[in-house]
């Protein structure tokens, strides 16, 4: 093949080319980049991105390559018998239809944008490596044997990156390993260095964040704690936390710990080595990836196994939870609210729209309690961080003021006022069917018209239909108008309003939620309430 012969010029030429297309498509491809790091470089979620309406963005792909295609052809035909090197210039359009592609792109509004860590970087090198050899031998090759397109068919490699990114993830996998197996190793030996450090870990099907930042103000009435931030509750997540953020001084780590896989908490476990644990929810969000309730709770249940003499505190208001509780043999305690029995038994609960009062009853003893938080999910968590808090030595009446102090958790049920006299309640975070029922119940506390922006809930399996004709009807018991985001459970919600007989002129339908907030001014004014309930992740929209 002539093209190969060092002595060739266009074989240099060709080198050139193809490492600037592999720039230019590595920056096209950053929404590619950005679902696969959501879904934890997991090809699943991957997958399950590309197979669900998100065939848009393989469409605007087809597009580019459609129409730098059609210039390029028609640029050889028109240059033709001018030389070679002419065959080049059609290129100019694909860079053109690249850059106009890429500008799009990047004003799409991303819930979580890419994050530009040394694992993202080592796989768009990985990446850049692929593009710039499938665009030299796709070139050399049609030179060589089909010369009236020639140079351009590099204009069809943006087809080949959903296949490209994903596969350069995986070459790159028994490297990734090992470096995280380096961390994690690092993360032990710290933590083997603070023998005295009292770990404590969270998990539940939903609530961890919200109770690991109220059993964080409450603890540290009495202790240095050092809480994992946002939601690093992963492996390296974990890891991140124990080797940046862990100091010599502190006594506590409060762990949060996701999961999504049978054996995902477990690994936790054998990283943190948890003295005591909260479980605050077994639900049936993440069935898709669960497959079933019962294996939730055993994913949940890795934690209490991994508890030796420490104490275990159990959510009583939340029937997996509950029943987990009757079942374990640990040193257990239960807390809740109007629960009988419960060590910790919150009774007497006030909530308005500016937050709740309430009695705090532990171990025979009560304080009366006021927080900003709303809801009855925030005062669950607040009753089984009390009980942890207390046994660990905090005193009631601090815990009572360290009740006070509550912030909101940012998009979970946060109050945001006078966005031109409309209030907002962004509780935008991912959603199950328990926290969907406690937001419409804060949003009945408000005056003046209700309207609720949601996608529905996600991530449950079989069961996302029928939960989301369900959630469409409870939606139409409190809400005046609601506005769909996505195709994702657009069908269902809309049944379940009609089950209902909802006034279908109240309903309002957009592709996401920047084309939705263009019609707020024609469905709210001042006075009226919108609801931001679980606003899809990247990975959904």
């Amino acid at each position: 093949m002539g093209i190969l012969d060092l002595s060739n010029i266009n074989f240099y030429i060709l080198i050139v080319v193809s490492v600037l297309n592999s720039i230019m498509l590595c920056l096209a491809s950053a929404k590619l980049f950005q679902i696969l790091q959501q879904s934890g470089y997991k090809l699943r979620g991957y997958n399950a991105w590309l197979k669900d309406t998100k065939i848009k963005f393989v469409g605007r792909l087809v597009m580019l390559s459609f129409l730098s295609l059609i210039s390029v052809l028609v640029t050889n035909a028109l240059l033709d018998g001018f030389g070679e090197y002419y065959s080049y210039f059609g290129l100019i359009f694909y860079v053109y239809f690249s850059i106009v592609f890429i500008i799009n792109m990047s004003k799409i509004p991303q819930k979580a944008p890419l994050k530009q860590t040394r694992r993202m970087n080592r796989l768009i090198f990985t990446t850049s490596i692929l593009v710039v050899i499938v665009s030299f031998f796709m070139m050399a090759i049609t030179t060589e044997y089909v010369s009236f397109i020639k140079y351009g068919i590099i204009v069809l490699t943006p087809l080949f990156m959903p296949i490209i990114v994903p596969f350069a993830n995986i070459l790159n996998t028994p490297m990734e390993h090992i470096i995280r197996s380096g961390y994690i190793k690092k993360a032990k030996a710290k933590l083997k260095r603070m023998p005295n450090l009292i770990k404590i870990g969270i998990t539940g099907s939903y609530g961890k964040t919200t109770t690991k930042h109220i059993l964080n103000v409450m603890l540290s009435k009495k202790y240095s704690v050092c809480m994992t931030p946002h939601s690093f509750n992963t492996p390296m997540g974990l890891t991140k936390v124990v080797l940046k953020y862990l100091k010599r001084n502190n006594q506590i780590l409060i762990a949060e710990m996701g999961a999504r896989h049978i054996g995902d908490i477990k690994y936790l476990c054998d990283l943190i080595k948890p003295k005591h644990a909260i479980i605050t929810s077994v639900a049936s969000q993440h069935l898709l990836t669960f497959g079933s309730i019962e294996n939730v709770a055993k994913a949940k249940g890795e934690l209490v196994e991994a508890i030796t003499d420490g104490y275990v505190v159990f959510n009583g208001n939340n029937i997996g939870s509950k029943k987990m509780y009757d079942e374990c043999l640990k040193n257990k305690i239960l807390a809740g609210v109007d629960l009988d029995g419960a060590f910790v038994n919150i009774t007497n609960v006030k909530c308005t729209n500016t937050g709740s009062e309430f009695n705090l009853n532990v171990d025979g003893k009560s304080v009366v309690c006021s927080t900003k938080l709303l809801g009855m999910g925030n005062i669950q968590d607040i009753a089984i961080s009390a009980a942890l808090a207390y046994k660990l030595g905090v005193e009631l009446q601090d815990i009572a003021d360290a009740i006070s102090t509550l912030q909101p958790i940012q998009h979970r049920l946060e109050i945001i006022n006078n966005i031109g006299g409309v209030t907002i309640i962004d509780n935008s975070y991912n959603s199950s069917v328990e926290s969907t029922q406690t937001s419409l119940d804060v949003l009945k506390l408000f005056e003046g018209k209700k309207i609720i922006v949601t996608p529905g809930i996600v991530e449950m399996g079989e069961k996302e239909f029928d939960a989301n004709v369900d959630f469409g009807e409870r939606i139409a018991e409190i809400c005046d108008e609601v506005v769909i985001l996505n195709l994702v459970n657009k069908e269902a919600i809309l049944q379940g309003l009609k089950n209902k007989k909802f006034d279908e002129n109240n309903i309002i339908t957009a592709d996401n939620l920047s084309d939705a907030k263009k019609k707020f001014p024609e469905i709210a004014g001042e006075g009226d309430v919108i609801l931001f309930e679980n606003d899809l992740p990247d990975n959904y929209t």
